[in-house]
């Protein structure tokens, strides 16, 4: 039976000036541990419907599971503060297992591979099997390639550019989960919209991932 809709979802994690252009290889460069998971439904069914942003802020705990601070430069990006994870924060699997009962057996794109930039190297630190099956990721962006977006200009974009591309409102904020995760949601609207992508070639590229049918 045909895949009836699919969840994008986005990370953010601990990072400090120029740790993405080393892999994080400096020596102060802190582990690229999660501190946000943002998530919306995207219907594969016209008209297409994008649900609400959900979003769940995440303690990021080293190997010795001590609280690693976030450098300023994290807080300039994404707004996130020590007050925010100290009031909202979750641990990584609790959020993990609320991402997961959200996306109620629906695949979970990202833009790129989030789950094994962060996810990974959070749930390996701490010595955690994660609560959902790799077999449920995937990037969603092989599916833009798919659609006609020539790959030379599909690799410069990312999730919080991705909606100025198409010519499409850009919900916002940049690098907060929640609206990065809405930004690729809405483009993936435009191109099953346009007809440019179907409900068949989502669900083709999800593979053996689980998913609910009727």
């Amino acid at each position: 039976m045909m895949l009836k809709s699919v969840v994008i979802y986005d990370c953010e994690f601990l990072t400090a000036p120029g740790a993405p252009q080393r892999f994080w290889c400096g020596p102060s460069d802190p582990d690229p541990l999660t501190i946000q998971i943002g998530a919306v439904r995207l219907s594969l069914e016209a008209p297409f419907i994008v649900s609400p942003p959900v979003g769940w802020y995440v303690l990021p705990l080293d190997r010795d599971g001590a609280r690693v601070p976030l450098h300023p430069l994290v807080t300039t990006l994404t707004g996130i503060t020590e007050d925010i994870l100290t009031s909202q924060g979750a641990k990584l699997c609790d959020a993990l297992r609320d991402l997961s009962t959200f996306a109620d057996g629906d695949p979970l794109l990202a833009w790129g591979k989030d789950e094994l930039l962060s996810l990974a190297a959070s749930l390996f630190v701490r010595d955690e099997m994660s609560p959902i099956p790799a077999t449920r990721f995937r990037s969603a962006v092989p599916l833009v390639v798919q659609a006609g977006e020539p790959q030379e200009v599909v690799e410069t974009l990312r999730s919080n550019t991705i909606c100025a591309h198409f010519g499409l409102n850009d919900p916002g904020p940049a690098h907060d989960a929640r609206g990065d995760a809405m930004s690729v949601a809405l483009a993936m609207q435009h191109l099953l919209a346009s007809g440019r992508l179907t409900a068949l070639d989502v669900a083709q590229h999800c593979g053996g991932a689980d998913r609910r049918q009727d």
